[in-house]
């Protein structure tokens, strides 16, 4: 996938450039800084006395010497003194910058720290979200594999009251019966429509627990109609479902897969092979966000794959939550699926 949050350490990563966040004398001072200099060895040290100063929110390359990495991308993170004082526009252009530098030394893959998330003090609740923003805004122009590497939770917060609230729709036995207890920002609907009547609660239980004959399949929209017809309806494979569903939302393939946070190289894949190609969940569930299926057309795009989202596991569980509240930002439910420790939508 072209963005992907990962817990790991930035010194081990096997990329073509690794992004160290360090100071205006590029001395190894502490943090990341210190572990990517004792990692790629001494040599390093000597190679940035002749690159010094480093202006704050620019970046200059050097080799990645003793590390995996092929170079390493330095750049000064801005000190948080409140946030009146250009501090967003500073740490914005540390990620630009060093995204550019990547591009420029032609560069396949990057991975970054949380810049100033340290010592520099910027806000917890904000420097995963902030990274994550001026990264996909550059992935809309350029083809890159990006990692963020945090090395733990002390980095970053997560939101605590969609933590809290995703725990207690984790905890329900009912989609519906969550549902119905919050309240769901994403509907204007009126009160008695936004929720469900207890006699259609009802209904819904009464309809995920009915048994069913052998000439009816409770699938979505599909529930109720004969085998045939159903089997008619699903045979298409996977691809050329997606094709399909491209072309009546009046989305180009570009758009598509950018959105759904994979590369080109595997929607070429998809292209060129359709009838043989079988997406992994994440990656047809990343579609589904990305052309902003409803509950019913995600699973049908599923079944079309031999998949299907079920109300047992935490990842099938995050994924309808965020669908039933309208919610298709990837990188905001890839974010939630980190969190709980899932693997991520896209490929």
């Amino acid at each position: 996938m072209p963005l992907q949050i990962v817990r790991a350490d930035i010194t081990t990563m096997d990329v073509d450039a690794v992004v160290n966040t360090t100071n205006r004398e590029m001395t190894g001072y502490s943090g990341v800084d210190l572990a990517v200099h004792r990692a790629a060895g001494p040599a390093l040290e000597k190679e940035c006395r002749r690159l010094v100063p480093l202006e704050t929110g620019k970046a200059k390359i050097t080799k990645g010497h003793k590390l995996k990495a092929k170079y390493i991308i330095h750049t000064s993170g801005p000190v948080w003194r409140g946030g009146d004082s250009g501090e967003k526009e500073l740490l914005r252009e540390c990620y630009m910058e060093s995204l550019r530098l990547a591009v420029k030394h032609r560069c396949r893959s990057l991975a970054f720290p949380l810049i100033s998330s340290g010592t520099y003090g910027f806000p917890k609740d904000m420097v995963l979200k902030f990274a994550v923003q001026v990264i996909r805004e550059f992935l809309l122009e350029h083809e890159l594999m990006v990692y963020l590497c945090v090395f733990d939770r002390t980095s970053y917060q997560f939101s605590r009251t969609l933590f809290s609230e995703l725990s207690s729709f984790l905890d329900s036995d009912e989609d519906e019966d969550f549902f119905d207890e919050i309240v769901v920002g994403c509907y204007d609907a009126a009160p008695d429509t936004a929720r469900l009547s207890a006699s259609r609660k009802s209904e819904k239980r009464a309809e995920y627990s009915a048994p069913f004959t052998s000439s009816e399949v409770p699938c979505g929209s599909a529930a109720g109609v004969s085998l045939h017809e159903y089997m008619k309806s699903l045979d298409k494979p996977f691809a050329l479902r997606l094709f399909d569903l491209i072309d009546s939302r009046g989305m180009t393939d570009v758009e598509c897969y950018k959105k759904a946070n994979v590369d080109k190289k595997t929607f070429s894949k998809i292209k060129c092979h359709p009838e043989k190609y079988r997406p992994s969940k994440q990656t047809a569930v990343a579609f589904a966000i990305a052309l902003r299926l409803n509950l019913d057309e995600t699973q049908e795009l599923l079944a079309s794959a031999g998949l299907t989202l079920s109300r047992s596991f935490v990842f099938d569980k995050i994924i309808r939550y965020f669908i039933q509240k309208g919610i298709y930002d990837i990188y905001e439910i890839n974010e939630a699926l980190f969190e709980f420790d899932q693997v991520l939508l896209g490929c």
